[in-house]
């Protein structure tokens, strides 16, 4: 008896594009005898395919099942047409026109077939640079317009060879339809420059000379897959204390770039999860707590004390070649100055690292939009990414629900921006601090690139309430309707988004700062989100920051105006301030804080930690930001101390709140305190500890389970059971897992983030979610 053809047409959304899911496609077809086609859309991927119906019902079940990683189906929708008699199954060239909703990997790390070939003399791709396939290498840096093919990728502008044009036409070979598949005789190429960017050598000859001058000590900037790395012999003091004179980074800590795993572990400790991190496609940078041995492998410089490295495999072949030849870790941070961008063109390379590099190690593939190395560390036996890019963006954040098309621009430092479409969040890569023009035309470059990626449409673009953030000045140039959200608001709308949650929770948003609704400068917030309201309840009693911003910089400003809150002039005659401040700086800030001159009022948590930072003596002036709370943090050797200062719930009635606006007052902002975390008792405690020597490890651990157990008071009192702790105080390791552990232990379902930055580079996400709010009638 004759089998029943079929046909039908399956319309495919999600990440498919850039990852061989065509290829997967037709040998899948193949294997089970059906005849039609697969096509790349701009919605994502459409088959059409016609057989015997158990062939088809069986190759339904493969494409979900089968489906290699990271390719990802979020949805799949399958009609029944009439068999047409196709007499082979093809890749139909893409089809371009309708609405942009299909996803772009990320940028892969190289796959073990890749270095296999990489490092076979008889290969002949063998220590070529550009080695990839339909599995490993470039996708988003380099793809200019979707849907994803070479034609609209920065490879368009190298032709395939005969052997690898037919590689790419050829079912059974890994690089069928590679849209980057390259090879010596027709990909791109490196050249070694001098510092003037003077061409001195090409192709091979620019690589051994490379290895030739790292080895001597040079300088060098790098061109890689989606900017400038500066590289230097991580081992060698000299080397390491030359790149932070010149690129102006005094103690911030360097990433580092080893040879293998094998030797990580020599320098580090690495549990299972954080070596399949390390050896992951995305191959971020870890951050891995270093050996108790005497003697580490790279310079002391490198992170000068801390006790974690942020350490990263090789992940391009240009990488792979150089740390072969090399035989030793090398130095691989960002290719820009302090605080500026990525640099990604080599022209500009050579304008903007003059004086920085000895070298130019460059390359002719034109990178599309700069990538940063993504940042990640394991907290509470899970992922935490604190820079989202490489390997990470602009895989989506999938939402509960659609919302309307929504821009979201960030706050002001550690930027990103996002878009939305349909329930899928796309958050751009990290951009950095908007504090300079190289930062704000890379802000703009990028709304520009990921608003034409994804064809988003906007009809809102939400944005912080802070008047001076650079990209609040942008959101208030938009057309069409504009949402402004409070940004510890956003800190914890991004958490909850990211965990798929529903209101009602409590959320701890802590931070260095953000525009607070009162007037005051916000930090250690407790709101209560419900389906109505975004309930401020409580907060630590505010205190006053003289100098205002100047003491984001200079700890002994926030100990001094916590000082000055307790004991009014008495603080002046402490002997913390007197050692930390001229008569001449003390004579000022006495006039600025008894007569209220900018000397703006606070409840920052990270502020408390930079004022106590201050107070015990480790900090008093920060080289980068967050540098006093890691150094508070790192003071503590053990953990297992259970003593603990105290916050003091207080009654808030003292204090008077004048909302910026009536569009606060009238909005889901409810800002009527039921509770203020009183510090008085923990900072005099501290004080007395100060006074009959107590080991700075011990006074460190008090004052982080003091702040634990804040939360666990507020969270009691409102009876919320799920908590969600949000802002850049919880990149401290030991705050998030005590926290974590305390909530559970007391029967609270904490949540953490994982997949998006605590930090500010997850407020996007946060401003996104914010619109659900807007819709219901209310202004956020």
């Amino acid at each position: 008896m004759p089998k029943t053809i079929q046909r039908v047409r399956i319309s495919l959304f999600g990440m498919l594009q850039g990852m061989g899911f065509r290829p997967f496609v037709y040998q899948l077809a193949s294997e089970k005898d059906l005849r039609g086609w697969v096509q790349n859309s701009t919605q994502g991927a459409t088959i059409e395919a016609e057989g015997p119906a158990d062939n088809l019902n069986s190759f339904l079940s493969k494409l979900k099942s089968d489906c290699p990683s990271p390719i990802y189906i979020q949805a799949l929708e399958t009609s029944f047409l009439s068999p047409i008699g196709d007499e082979t199954f093809e890749i139909k060239s893409s089809e371009t026109s309708g609405e942009k909703s299909s996803w772009v990997l990320p940028d892969i790390a190289t796959c073990n077939n890749c270095l296999k070939e990489l490092f076979d003399t008889s290969d002949r791709r063998h220590l070529y640079p550009f080695t990839n396939c339909a599995q490993c290498g470039p996708r988003y840096s380099i793809v200019e317009s979707l849907p994803y093919d070479r034609s609209r990728t920065t490879m368009s502008q190298f032709p395939m060879c005969e052997n690898c044009q037919k590689e790419y036409s050829s079912p059974g070979n890994r690089r069928f339809h590679a849209q980057a598949n390259a090879c010596p005789h027709c990909g791109p190429s490196v050249e070694l420059w001098d510092k003037n960017g003077a061409s001195l050598f090409a192709k091979d000859k620019a690589l051994s000379e490379t290895i030739k001058a790292l080895n001597a000590g040079a300088i060098i900037a790098i061109k890689g897959l989606g900017g400038f790395h500066l590289m230097t012999d991580a081992r060698n003091d000299q080397c390491v204390s030359q790149l932070r004179q010149r690129k102006n980074r005094d103690e911030k800590p360097f990433a580092v770039m080893y040879p293998s795993l094998k030797e990580i572990k020599q320098d580090c400790i690495v549990s299972d999860l954080e070596e399949q991190l390390l050896l992951s496609s995305s191959a971020p940078i870890v951050l891995l707590r270093c050996s108790h041995q005497v003697k580490r492998t790279v310079s002391n410089l490198t992170a000068p004390g801390n006790p974690y490295l942020g350490v990263l495999l090789p992940y391009t072949p240009l990488h792979h070649i150089l740390l072969k030849e090399l035989g030793f870790p090398i130095i691989a941070t960002s290719g820009n100055l302090s605080n500026e961008t990525l640099c990604t063109d080599e022209v500009e390379a050579v304008e903007r690292l003059q004086g920085i590099a000895d070298f130019f190690l460059v390359h002719n593939r034109p990178i599309t939009r700069h990538v940063d190395d993504s940042i990640v560390r394991v907290v509470a036996g899970k992922e935490q990414i604190l820079r989202r890019a490489r390997g990470y963006a602009p895989w989506p954040i999938e939402l509960k629900k659609p919302l309307q098309p929504t821009l979201a621009v960030g706050g002001h430092l550690k930027n990103t921006v996002a878009v939305i479409k349909d329930n899928n969040a796309f958050i751009s890569p990290h951009i950095g601090d908007l504090e300079n023009l190289q930062t704000t035309d890379a802000f703009e470059k990028t709304l520009n690139s990921v608003d034409n990626l994804f064809d988003s449409k906007p009809q809102i673009v939400a944005y912080d309430y802070h008047p001076d953030y650079a990209s609040s000045k942008f959101a208030e140039q938009f057309e069409g309707n504009r949402l402004r959200v409070q940004h510890h608001v956003a800190h914890i709308l991004s958490c909850m988004s990211e965990h798929e949650l529903a209101s009602p929770v409590l959320g701890v948003a802590w931070d260095g700062s953000g525009y607070g609704l009162d007037g005051t400068l916000w930090g250690g917030e407790f709101f209560h989100i419900t389906e109505e309201s975004f309930h401020r309840v409580a907060c630590f009693k505010p205190f006053p920051l003289p100098g205002g911003e100047k003491a984001i910089k200079e700890p002994r400003r926030s100990a001094l105006g916590l000082l000055f809150q307790l004991f009014g002039d008495a603080a002046f005659e402490r002997p913390e301030i007197k050692s930390s401040f001229s008569e001449q700086e003390l004579s000022i800030l006495h006039t600025m804080l008894t007569k209220k001159i900018n000397s703006p009022m606070t409840s920052s948590c990270g502020r408390l930690f930079d004022a106590v930072s201050a107070i015990v003596g480790i900090r008093q002036i920060c080289n980068f930001e967050g540098q006093a709370a890691m150094d508070l943090e790192f003071l503590i050797n053990d953990n297992s101390l259970q003593e603990s200062y105290t916050f003091e719930c207080i009654q808030p009635h003292s204090i008077k709140l004048t909302p910026t606006s009536g569009e606060a007052q009238d909005s889901v902002y409810n800002l009527n305190l039921k509770t203020m975390l009183d510090w008085s008792p923990l900072l005099k405690a501290l004080l007395n500890d100060i006074a009959t020597g107590v080991r700075l490890s011990a006074i460190s651990l008090k004052f982080h389970n003091a702040l634990v157990n804040s939360i666990l008071k507020v969270a009691s009192q409102t009876g919320e059971k799920r908590v969600v702790l949000s802002g850049g105080c919880f990149q401290n390791k030991v705050l998030t897992e005590k926290s974590i552990q305390k909530l559970n232990q007391n029967s609270f379902k904490p949540y953490w983030h994982q997949r998006v930055p605590p930090n500010d580079g997850g407020l996007a996400l946060g401003q996104l979610a914010a619109t659900a709010w807007s819709v219901k009638g209310a202004t956020v």
